[in-house]
């Protein structure tokens, strides 16, 4: 069985319950009808709640808004789901529910729950609230019909005040009783915990027991992906085994030679770390997808897919990064550039799971470029993504790793592109032109919904330009510091 809280109400399931969804079961078996299913996919945010969970410091609570859509019934345990109805207290509204109302940020209404819980989510936020924020923050949530404009205004009205201003609500003043009760939770959490034949293990062990026992069963994390199985295509879903609980999946150690991400780690936790080492991946990671859906899905996920079009892959090509894979035993590591065997294949057997994605720290001498092209900018799988990792020595190119997405069967690299340019004067302007030749060439990719075969070809080409004129360009920069150094 699984605990949580809905609200205050301590909530206990066992495997009767058939539901698979958060959503499903707020509606049907909670009578909470204001979260609506818009998409089922995670696209609309009219299914957005917030999930309420014991910070990294053990002394307060973390609030993120997460799509109910898509989230397993599962991952509650140990956490507090709050939707659109507990908000008010008392027939007086949350103030961020006020603050739409004065603003007359809604029409239909029936996006009008999810855009709240989004702005209570951030009202929550230990973070300096600017438009830029807000944005951030309202960048899983639809409307059809009010237009932004009066939405962004009450969430800079309730939310812009600095958190130490805003008006302490009932979940503040909770805080403590609630923080000490899903405490108990985690001391009362069973090491078999389960519900709906999803399994929560807490340990490497527990893991490959389960993995005995249920040869057939499959792993999730964030679900992002796998619950569109159930949500779209209506399958039943398998036995699954979630790795959240394990320690070594959650782990994040830095050293001086590399960064080391557990897999069930949700993307949004590992941002921050991510674009402090690798500071250009800032906008490539912004584009995955909105806040609610990088709550929730994993690095690890995104890997073990195995989808050509994710956008991950291709930056651990292109910086020469390893998949740290565990058996309950024993660990192996395997270069991301021998991991993908084919469309959706990878080299783990039925025995084994992803626990920690490992990346090499860049030299000072090492520039990393990613590049997505999507039909919409946000919120959309890759037409194209291409990443390029470069190491000059003076002008001279030392090394060059590549990695792209949307092009072939797997996530890939270019490996005669990466010796073609090794050795070569960097400034030379045929290493463009021959590189854009190389690009046009390399591939075969196929013509879908996203993009032509044709266009991605031109894209290949276009996108190595553009990194050969942005590189130019600071190359010029970094040698002028130097000359007035």
């Amino acid at each position: 069985m699984i605990k949580f809280l809905l609200n205050n109400e301590l909530v206990t399931l066992d495997k009767k319950l058939a539901e698979v969804t958060v959503l499903q079961y707020l509606r049907d078996n909670k009578a909470l009808k204001g979260s609506k299913e818009g998409c089922a996919s995670g696209d609309c945010g009219a299914c957005t709640v917030v999930l309420g969970e014991i910070a990294p410091d053990q002394q307060s609570i973390h609030y993120r808004s997460i799509n109910s859509c898509i989230t397993l019934l599962a991952s509650l345990h140990g956490k507090q789901l709050i939707s659109i109805e507990h908000l008010s207290q008392g027939g007086v509204l949350h103030p961020v529910q006020q603050s739409l109302v004065e603003h007359h940020g809604s029409q239909c209404g029936f996006c009008t729950p999810g855009i709240v819980m989004s702005m209570f989510a951030l009202y929550h936020a230990k973070t300096t609230v600017d438009r830029t924020t807000i944005n951030t923050a309202l960048s899983g949530n639809l409307c059809r019909c009010t237009g932004y404009r009066p939405i962004i205004e009450a969430t800079q009205e309730s939310c812009g005040i600095p958190d130490g201003g805003r008006e302490p609500d009932q979940f503040t003043s909770r805080e403590p009783h609630t923080l000490a009760t899903l405490k108990a939770l985690q001391d009362d959490i069973a090491e078999q915990a389960s519900v709906n034949n999803v399994f929560l293990p807490q340990s490497r062990t527990a893991v490959s027991a389960l993995l005995a026992q249920y040869p057939d069963a499959r792993f999730v994390a964030g679900s992002t992906d796998l619950a569109l199985e159930y949500t779209q295509q209506l399958k039943s879903l398998p036995t699954l085994i979630s790795t959240t609980r394990v320690k070594e999946c959650r782990a994040l150690t830095i050293t001086d030679e590399h960064i080391t991400v557990g897999a069930a780690l949700p993307l949004n936790d590992i941002t921050p770390v991510l674009t402090t080492h690798f500071p250009t991946l800032h906008e490539l990671i912004d584009r995955f997808a909105s806040v609610p859906v990088r709550n929730q899905a994993t690095l690890g996920g995104n890997v073990a897919n195995a989808s050509p079009i994710g956008d991950m892959p291709p930056v651990l090509l292109a910086l020469n990064a390893s998949i740290v894979i565990d058996n309950g035993s024993d660990y192996r590591t395997v270069p991301a550039s021998d991991f993908f065997t084919g469309y959706r294949q990878t080299v783990l057997t039925s025995k084994e799971w992803i626990s920690a994605i490992e990346f090499p720290r860049l030299s000072t001498a090492m520039q990393l470029k990613a590049y997505k092209v999507s039909k919409r900018h946000e919120d959309d799988i890759s037409a194209v993504c291409a990443v390029f990792k470069l190491e000059l020595d003076g002008t001279t190119v030392k090394s060059l790793r590549t990695g792209f997405g949307g092009v072939a069967a797997t996530p890939v690299s270019c490996a005669e592109l990466e010796a073609q340019m090794t050795g070569k004067d960097w400034q030379n302007a045929t290493l463009r032109t021959e590189g854009m030749q190389i690009l046009s060439q390399a591939f075969t990719p196929i013509d879908d919904v996203r993009a032509s075969a044709a266009y991605r070809k031109q894209l290949l080409a276009n996108l190595w330009q553009r990194f050969w004129f942005e590189t130019q360009s600071e190359l010029l920069v970094s040698t002028r510091v130097a000359q007035h150094a």
